[in-house]
């Protein structure tokens, strides 16, 4: 696998080294030993799977306890994933990487704990998997408004388009009001 970095400390864009022939391909898409050598935590203790239509908007979600380390990737369709750095004392405090994600690219990124994630389904369908380091707790569950002037995320929405969102993340707070980390 190669690795790039983003400009976020700890976000990581996974290259995956796809091996294909004429029967299609092979891939693998978590080795401890090697996301350990690249310097992301191999803790994982349980796998997400979402599938959604085109426009929807997940995020930005995070815990604000217990928070995840995500590894995502797009297993059908195109995504447009981001990652939005919630540290108050980071250098890097709200702001933001985005990328595609798709099943054609097979990329995937590492998001640590400490951030915001979201993504914007691109294509007709996607299916999005991520591994997580630590579990869904409700009570720590928290979003962030997806259109935030402060962190200005440039989403490759159509103009003229809003996205489909949950009522939850149509009603997020602003970073203002909204709880990040320390």
């Amino acid at each position: 696998m190669e690795t790039e970095s983003t400009g976020l400390p700890g976000v990581v864009l996974i290259k995956l080294n796809v091996h294909e022939d004429e029967r299609g391909f092979f891939l693998e898409t978590y080795n401890a030993l090697h996301f350990a050598q690249a310097g992301i935590a191999s803790s994982f203790i349980q796998d997400n799977h979402s599938g959604s239509l085109h426009g929807v908007l997940r995020g930005l979600h995070y815990q604000i306890q217990q928070a995840q380390g995500k590894l995502v990737r797009a297993i059908t369709g195109e995504v447009f994933d981001v990652a939005v750095d919630l540290r108050q004392s980071s250098p890097t405090f709200t702001q933001w990487y985005g990328t595609l994600l798709s099943a054609e690219n097979k990329h995937q990124l590492w998001i640590p704990p400490g951030f915001g994630h979201g993504f914007y389904v691109l294509s007709d369908w996607a299916d999005v998997f991520y591994k997580v380091t630590e579990p869904y707790t409700p009570e720590w569950d928290r979003s962030l408004r997806w259109n935030d002037p402060t962190i200005g995320i440039e989403w490759p929405i159509p103009a003229g388009e809003s996205p489909h969102l949950s009522a939850k993340d149509a009603e997020a707070p602003y970073l203002p009001e909204a709880e990040s980390y320390a």
